[in-house]
């Protein structure tokens, strides 16, 4: 296997509009394609092929820390195609490689869907926006979006913290620095600290993982920047839940305090599989922080906030089973799929019953009888 090899399958990823290629020894390369996974046609991997397809791709830095560590990740640009974003790993003494591919054209608002609000919450001066959702619901994609809108429109100095960087963004009305973890910096709560003193407006934080982290956003919202931050939470109630409970008990009143003032919205998302045509589809969940949901935040009320979600729609608010009905209904993503991302998969499961359609196997049976009928 030669680098020419790693190539081909890099241009096949592109060609295809693949998500991820998986590299493991014992299966031909596999691509993760609109959800699926699909075979290359190719020979099935060795692990001299796996140390040669790794040699070829990793940089001298996380080779060795593949050594030490038995794991790295990085990012390369590959042409002016994309960037890959890879994960290298050795599994029962092997060398794995997962790719996954970052198009290098940033997506606009109405192509992935954002909710119109968003628009009008990315101009403010202080703040925090928080992107949720499960690992590969596009939080990446959503944010920079976001980050290229405000650095188009308007004249910010915009720091971002990211591990590992995947969309690189150019200076255009704003200044933008991008600051990778591990190579540029130690870590987010570092970064960020140290970020306070270079006169941003605007920081986005790749990931809030541990309470120093989340303390320092949350500083930095307060303190008159426009903080964005992502949590791997499902749904705007259960995402403030577990900001507060990463404080220890007897700072979490003072914290709810806190994001009541500080939190402007949070965007929860997932990726669905479309029916309709090849593709995914985001579904969304949308809560903005009016004086009603900030006083909900402060009184510990955040069981009440899905149905002040409900009665917020002319601020644009949705809740998650709402929009993925409304792509259920629109016939662009399956019942199941849409149960399956869903948060209460019994109601709207007894919704398509009420239609008089099934969800699964009977579903398709129904309409294998319908056609035997006719």
């Amino acid at each position: 296997m030669s680098t020419m090899q790693i190539d081909r399958l890099l241009d096949t990823v592109i060609k295809l509009g693949a998500s991820d290629l998986h590299l493991t020894v014992g299966r031909k390369p596999t691509l993760r394609l609109h959800g699926g996974l699909k075979n290359l046609d190719t020979k099935v991997l060795e692990p001299d092929d796996m140390v040669t397809l790794m040699k070829a791709i990793t940089p001298e830095r996380s080779q060795n820390e593949l050594q030490e560590v038995g794991s790295c990740d990085f990012g390369f640009a590959y042409g002016s195609a994309g960037r890959f974003r890879v994960s290298v790993f050795r599994q029962r003494g092997d060398i794995a490689i997962v790719l996954r591919l970052i198009p290098s054209r940033l997506l606009t608002f109405d192509e992935i869907g954002l909710p119109q609000q968003v628009q009008d919450l990315i101009r403010r001066p202080r703040g925090m926006f928080l992107v949720t959702g499960p690992t590969g619901s596009g939080k990446t994609t959503s944010l920079a979006t976001m980050i290229d809108y405000i650095n188009m429109n308007y004249e910010r100095h915009i720091i971002t913290m990211e591990d590992p960087i995947e969309y690189y963004h150019y200076h255009k009305k704003s200044i933008l620095n991008q600051r990778e973890i591990g190579n540029d910096t130690p870590s987010f709560a570092e970064a960020l600290r140290r970020a306070l003193r270079q006169d941003p407006d605007c920081i986005l934080v790749g990931e809030m993982r541990d309470l120093e982290t989340i303390e320092a956003a949350i500083r930095a919202a307060e303190t008159g920047h426009l903080v964005f931050g992502t949590l791997h939470t499902t749904g705007a109630a259960k995402t403030i839940d577990r900001v507060v409970d990463a404080f220890p008990v007897t700072q979490q009143n003072q914290v709810r305090v806190q994001l009541s003032t500080a939190l402007l919205c949070v965007l929860s998302q997932v990726l669905l599989g479309r029916v309709d045509k090849p593709g995914v589809v985001a579904g969304y969940e949308f809560l903005v922080v009016t004086p009603a949901v900030a006083n909900l935040i402060r009184d510990n009320k955040t069981f009440r906030i899905d149905s002040a979600i409900q009665t917020g729609k002319k601020f644009g608010m949705q809740l998650l089973d709402e929009h993925l009905w409304s792509h259920y209904i629109a016939g662009r993503v399956s019942a199941e799929e849409m149960i399956d991302k869903c948060k209460n998969p019994q109601d709207l499961t007894e919704r398509v019953h009420k239609l008089g359609r099934q969800v699964g196997r009977a579903e398709l049976d129904s309409e294998e009888d319908k056609a035997a009928d006719e």
